[in-house]
């Protein structure tokens, strides 16, 4: 079967060398680990919006269904495999196989598999909370994962190597103080997810959602409700103050650290296009709010 790679996911390996040669050696380790998992393959999912990882559906020899999923070279999601293994399930997708070196995982496939996307926002809140609060757990030390920390510094350095395209440098500048002093005092330490949201929730048999894809840091419980949040946006531009206060009760997280990490997100994080640039509008509704 002819390989078929989505034109994101094309587009995001172009950037780096890294990425271009992972994306030039995929077709071989796909086929190589179909032979040495046994797997029959099937078309790759989403081919249109896929942007970080070719992922597709498998059967095993066992004539079980599983997805197999192949990261590109990628800072936020570089401990994917030994979160799923922390969580083990609980409530992620299975980790089945795994291959670290080649980035390559075999997962539990969520059947019959729809996002949660389908549902109202009201239900999503609720489905989300839930899954977030089991999964903040501390893992015991030593262990692998980074601090937010490490990955808001990354991200601090791309928006300021950006400064000369700000449309409203004082509220970047605000964001940017937030995500050096936010980290400074969490009222306690858990492996976040730090993308999960209602796309990132499907349907299943083992439970009635399991979430997927995360990307492991240890921090602050409060900052992993942003992102669902984030993708809630017209709600949170209409009644910010409400959304905020209803997600942080659902989560038992402190609704005023919720609203500072939302808004140092919407004013800071690094975008590709700060000309067309509808987070600073939406910092600027967070900062009135």
């Amino acid at each position: 079967m002819a390989m078929t790679i989505s034109a994101r996911l094309t587009t995001a390996c172009s950037k780096t060398p890294d990425r271009a040669a992972w994306l030039a050696r995929l077709p071989g380790v796909v086929a190589d680990l179909t032979r040495r998992w046994s797997l029959a393959l099937s078309d790759p999912f989403d081919t249109a919006g896929a942007s970080c990882a070719w992922v597709a559906p498998v059967m095993r020899s066992d004539g079980t269904h599983a997805v197999l999923k192949l990261g590109m070279p990628h800072f936020e999601g570089e401990h994917e495999t030994q979160g799923l293994r922390f969580w083990n399930g609980d409530p992620m997708a299975r980790l089945l196989e795994a291959d670290e070196e080649l980035g390559a995982m075999l997962l539990e496939r969520c059947e019959p598999g729809p996002s949660l996307r389908g549902e109202l926002e009201s239900e999503q809140d609720v489905v989300v909370a839930r899954l977030l609060t089991r999964l903040w757990r501390a893992p015991a030390a030593p262990h692998a994962f980074r601090p937010l920390s490490t990955m808001l510094q990354y991200w601090s350095e791309e928006t300021e190597a950006a400064s000369a395209r700000w449309r409203d440098p004082g509220l970047v500048q605000e964001g940017l103080r937030l995500f050096r002093d936010l980290p400074l005092s969490p009222p306690r330490n858990v492996l976040l997810a730090t993308d999960l949201h209602a796309g990132n929730v499907l349907r299943a048999r083992r439970e009635p959602w399991l979430a997927i894809d995360p990307k492991p840091f240890v921090g602050d419980p409060a900052y992993d409700a942003t992102q669902h949040l984030l993708n809630c946006e017209a709600r949170l531009r209409a009644d910010p103050g409400g959304t905020i206060r209803r997600f942080a009760d659902l989560t038992e997280v402190a609704a005023d650290r919720l609203r500072q990490w939302t808004f140092a997100r919407a004013a800071a994080e690094p975008r590709d296009d700060w000309t067309y640039d509808p987070l600073t509008d939406l910092a600027r509704v967070l900062a009135r709010a």
